[in-house]
């Protein structure tokens, strides 16, 4: 008479495979989301960056996209603010917008994003900005 069936032996092991597999794979996919995360932060940046420097071509400034560019929605995952230089008075000549890694973004090796008027980011690790 034959059974069938698996012996304790050989579940055992593949639920050894089973994990061994998902240990690997599932930094591997935290990984991968965090980057469509900083993606996604990052082209928003980059919108409102492209819309204050059509607003400096018409004002000379960039005070004028000021309110439009502290409208910038915060996210579970970071928080925007954007800072015009000088201060005050006009003209404003520069500008840094900021993303802050909240929640699991803080996990991400490249951290809190930032984009200039001149067009540098920061941070200005490999993978970062691509």
């Amino acid at each position: 008479m034959t059974k069938n069936g698996f012996t304790l032996i050989e579940l055992l092991i593949a639920i050894a495979i089973i994990g061994i597999l998902a240990s690997i794979a599932y930094p591997s996919y935290q990984d991968s989301v965090r980057k469509t995360r900083r993606a996604e932060a990052q082209v928003i940046m980059m919108e409102y960056a492209s819309f204050a420097e059509r607003v400096y071509t018409e004002n000379n400034s960039y005070r004028a996209a000021t309110t439009a560019l502290a409208g910038i929605q915060n996210t579970i995952f970071y928080s925007y603010a954007v800072s015009m230089t000088p201060a005050a008075p006009d003209p404003a000549t520069a500008f840094t917008i900021t993303a802050t890694a909240l929640a699991g973004q803080t996990d991400d090796t490249c951290g809190n994003l930032s984009i200039e008027n001149t067009g540098n980011t920061a941070p200005d690790l490999a993978g970062c900005w691509n």
